[in-house]
């Protein structure tokens, strides 16, 4: 075991230049840890808050398992960040649980703060009386994702879907494909394990459905399944898996929506589900208690805008899976506007009555996937989505998704400049800060070592 909790503070208190600043970051994860590791490398003392054992968050949590080189990447990227001897680990602290943000911000004695702590909540089926039918038919995205990844790990307790065909799933981007992804590779490994063969979750999703199936001499239909389906409210080349960038000409824009498309359908012709453009959720279909289908209205676009039709159409399957976006959980102190917070300042998510509080990655943007947090309001090329959702010849090429965070150095050169202007931390305050954090820390049993705290809290993964 590593040195205890006290003495590594200690250790991280004299490493780093005396009166230096010391800045709460309330999220260990992709945006957090960079952060974290910007400010420690520009001689500031950073303490990271995380609700979890471990820093990884959605890469972790809202990243399907078949990137598994992807995944254990980002793991090692984030790590190496909170690593650093002026970075101070704080697992298993939810703020407005355990800490109150007010108490962070105006007690403990921080330069400044920093949200960096994700989109975790399921945005809500803008549907009268939905969410009487979670775990009746309603499915939400986020825990669908968190029990593929991890159901199969031991002690998992968390909660047990069910994959089946004819599924409905309502969204658009790429949470939604991966959601509907699942579903596909599951029910086809099954129906594939009916006729005694055994095929491997990564395999099927590197190849296709449909290449795989030709090596066993069967096709898609062959299997019998209905398959699962994409019900949207805008059209294909509106879906937001590449991003126009700012400034765009329309040739540019034109460019961006073919893209769209051929995302799209590449997507569709490897995993075999199907699409449904122009569709908004407008009832429910209920039997016996249980949500058996959807009452879908007929959209169209007018400049850009969703526009409702009079038509509708019922639509049924074994169940619903809801994908219509990630939102921050709500924090005691924040304003919120309607489903995100109310920031004074989006570009650096900053709060009125905060005034050394900033914000970075999903919390603001209210996305929820690796991709926009590393990608933060930056172009995300057709080539790296496609790569990224496995539709290139070759599977993912993990390095096309690279780690830019154009978005956390800005937030983190802000963060500098402001305390640029403010006097630092007196001794005095700097050891009580430690001592808060050395007392957290043992509260919830960890001894400082970081590396062997995450070896500890690793579970095998399932295959």
């Amino acid at each position: 075991m590593g040195a205890p909790a006290s003495a590594k503070a200690h250790e991280a208190n004299a490493s780093a230049e005396h009166g230096a600043h010391t800045v709460a970051v309330i999220g260990g994860a992709t945006a957090g840890a960079e952060v974290a590791g910007r400010l420690a490398e520009r001689g500031v003392r950073v303490v990271v808050f995380e609700q979890n054992a471990k820093p990884y968050g959605k890469v972790e949590d809202g990243l399907p398992r078949w990137h598994h080189g992807l995944r254990h990447k980002e793991y090692e990227t984030i790590a190496a960040k909170l690593d650093h001897p002026s970075v101070s680990y704080v697992p298993l602290t939810r703020i407005g649980r355990d800490v109150s943000l007010d108490a962070l911000a105006r007690e403990w004695g921080f330069s400044a703060v920093v949200l960096a702590c994700g989109a975790w909540r399921d945005r809500p089926v803008p549907v009268d009386g939905a969410d009487d039918y979670v775990g009746k038919g309603l499915v939400y995205q986020n825990p669908f994702i968190i029990w593929f990844n991890h159901a199969g790990e031991p002690g998992y307790d968390g909660p047990v879907f069910e994959v089946e065909d004819d599924v409905l799933v309502l969204g658009g981007g790429l949470a939604s494909i991966d959601v509907v992804k699942v579903l596909m590779l599951e029910t086809t490994r099954a129906k594939l394990r009916e006729r005694g063969i055994e095929v491997k979750l990564i395999d099927l999703e590197l190849k296709g459905i449909p290449k795989t199936l030709a090596q066993h001499d069967l096709t898609f239909e062959e299997l019998g399944l209905t398959g699962a389906t994409l019900f949207y409210r805008r059209r294909a080349e509106d879906m937001p898996v590449v991003d126009a960038p700012e400034g765009a000409d329309e040739a540019r824009l034109a460019k961006v929506r073919a893209a769209r498309e051929r995302v799209l359908g590449k997507a569709m012709e490897k995993y075999r589900f199907k699409f449904e453009p122009l569709s908004a959720p407008d009832g429910l279909v209920v039997e016996d208690g249980r949500l058996v289908g959807m009452r879908l209205r007929r959209t169209r676009i007018e400049d850009g805008r969703v526009v409702p039709t009079d038509e509708t159409y019922e639509r049924r399957g074994r169940y619903v899976i809801s994908s219509i976006g990630s939102i921050p959980e709500p924090i005691e102190g924040i304003p919120m506007r309607g489903e995100l917070f109310d920031f004074s300042d989006w570009d650096y998510g900053r709060v009125e009555g905060y005034p050394l509080l900033f914000s970075v990655g999903n919390v603001v943007t209210g996305k929820g996937n690796i991709v926009a947090s590393r990608k933060h309001a930056a172009l995300v090329s057709e080539a790296a989505v496609e790569r990224f959702l496995g539709l290139g010849e070759d599977g993912h090429g993990e390095d096309d998704v690279q780690p830019i965070a154009a978005d956390a150095a800005k937030t983190a050169h802000e963060v500098v400049e402001s305390l640029g202007h403010a006097e630092p931390p007196t001794p005095e305050t700097a050891e009580a800060v430690q001592a808060r954090v050395a007392a957290r820390q043992a509260k919830v049993g960890y001894d400082g070592d970081l590396r062997n705290w995450i070896d500890e809290h690793t579970k095998p993964e399932p295959d």
